[in-house]
């Protein structure tokens, strides 16, 4: 039987530390991102995602308005070793899809160039040159949603 996975809205405090534990493996553990940077005051605001896999949380995202129908899409972090599997993908899509249930109509987001080819294969377009933030390189990409 093929694992269960169901992505959901953050809802509850005990939700938003799983999406935390997941972050500070990923961006503060293995990308040495600091912590100060990673966790951030748009938490307080976003619209965070879950990815369960099995029972367990395994990966996460969120977004924030950002402007006039807008959003900017971020903190997408999956466990290094389900990398690759399909739950970045459907994390982004869910994010997109309650997105466009709330009226926006663009997102934004800024792309580690590690992680480029995967927002390209999902519609987003280069927006610009590569720019370096918490010591990784990047690139800003769009989307209409």
């Amino acid at each position: 039987m093929a694992p269960a996975l169901q992505v959901v809205l953050v809802d509850s405090p005990a939700q938003m530390a799983l999406a935390h534990e997941i972050r500070r493996r990923v961006f503060i553990e293995e990308q040495h991102v600091p912590e100060e940077i990673e966790l951030d005051e748009d938490d307080r605001h976003a619209v965070h995602a879950l990815a369960i896999l099995d029972g367990k949380a395994v990966g996460c995202g969120r977004f924030v308005a950002h402007g006039a129908g807008e959003v900017k899409i971020g903190r997408m972090a999956v466990f290094q070793e389900l990398r690759g599997s399909g739950i970045g993908r459907r994390i982004l899509e869910f994010l997109m899809k309650e997105a466009r249930q709330r009226g926006f109509e663009n997102v934004v987001l800024h792309a580690q160039l590690t992680a480029e080819g995967f927002y390209l294969k999902q519609g987003f377009q280069p927006d610009g040159e590569v720019f370096e933030e918490a010591g990784i390189k990047h690139r800003a990409m769009q989307r209409k949603l």
